[in-house]
């Protein structure tokens, strides 16, 4: 269960419903996630690279985003790269935070982006143009994940 926005016993009954609601439509919103990652490595050798999706659909990449990846990571990198890359938006319209395991997405989202990126608690924070320039080329890549936090 997703943690409250905000200590439950401080809140009125209009907040609390006003909360459940807005997780009610986070979770419609975020419906159509992967059910799982693949690995990059695993995804240049199917035909068609896809992962099925929560509500039954498949999302699919295209190849050139793939090899645009594999061509800047190492084979054993590919090997642990997991995709597609979760881009988490909450309320704050300027920012937001590719969520990470560790050094391998700082280092791809850093060769993407041409710029030093720190993963700090599992997240690593950027802002709208850089936000734009990601999804421009990697827009198979990577989904948005809609949270009802700030990103930190």
């Amino acid at each position: 269960m997703p943690k409250p926005l905000q200590d439950e016993a401080k809140q009125s009954p209009y907040e609390k419903m006003l909360q459940e609601s807005v997780r009610g439509e986070l979770r419609i919103v975020n419906a159509g996630l992967p059910k799982t990652q693949e690995r990059l490595a695993n995804l240049l050798n199917e035909k068609y690279p896809h992962v099925v999706c929560h509500d039954g659909s498949t999302h699919s990449f295209k190849k050139s985003e793939l090899e645009y990846l594999a061509s800047i990571i190492d084979t054993d990198e590919q090997k642990a790269l997991a995709l597609p890359m979760l881009i988490e938006l909450g309320p704050n319209q300027g920012e937001a935070a590719i969520i990470c395991e560790g050094k391998l997405e700082e280092k791809t989202i850093s060769k993407v982006l041409n710029m030093p990126v720190t993963c700090e608690q599992r997240r690593i924070r950027i802002y709208r143009p850089q936000l734009a320039l990601l999804r421009r080329k990697l827009k198979t890549t990577t989904v948005y994940v809609f949270s009802p936090k700030t990103v930190t």
